[in-house]
């Protein structure tokens, strides 16, 4: 099998056990995976700082990222940890905002990418695949922001 069509075989089965898309159909998987890139980040390397603009989204395959925001005086301090499955980054690729956090690597990580370029790409040309994957991530988000609503209740 050439390197590239493994490579595409790898992305769609990362695609398939992240368990963020599962409206898609199974053959979707592969249409998809043509438009994500696959990287290894080092363990305390920064993926994108807090104020970037934003021109691409990660999916967590392997490893743990640091999610760290600035406060009122200038200091960093983590918010969040992420592991395998998650999405992060999509915010500001959905919606062309600058970055709300910094993202560094806690070990290393490998990590599914989707540039907003190549979001728009698929919009082209599979609008379908990219409705599906765009309202997974809204999903997510909404899920997201919701459990964080309820732990300002408590």
């Amino acid at each position: 099998m050439p390197e590239e069509l493994h490579l595409h075989a790898e992305i769609r089965d990362m695609l398939m056990d992240c368990g963020l898309f599962d409206t898609l159909q199974p053959g979707d998987f592969l249409t998809a995976a043509g438009y994500f890139s696959l990287s290894t980040i080092d363990d305390g390397q920064t993926i994108f700082n807090e104020g970037d603009a934003g021109t691409f989204m990660c999916i967590l395959h392997h490893g743990v990222v640091s999610v760290r925001k600035t406060d009122g005086h200038g200091a960093q301090g983590e918010v969040a940890t992420l592991r395998s499955g998650r999405a992060f980054g999509e915010m500001a690729v959905l919606d062309g905002e600058r970055r709300s956090a910094t993202c560094v690597a806690a070990s290393q990580c490998q990590l599914l990418t989707l540039g907003k370029d190549s979001l728009d790409k698929m919009l082209n040309e599979a609008p379908r695949i990219a409705a599906r994957i765009i309202r997974a991530l809204a999903v997510t988000l909404s899920k997201r922001l919701r459990m964080q609503d309820g732990q300002r209740l408590a």
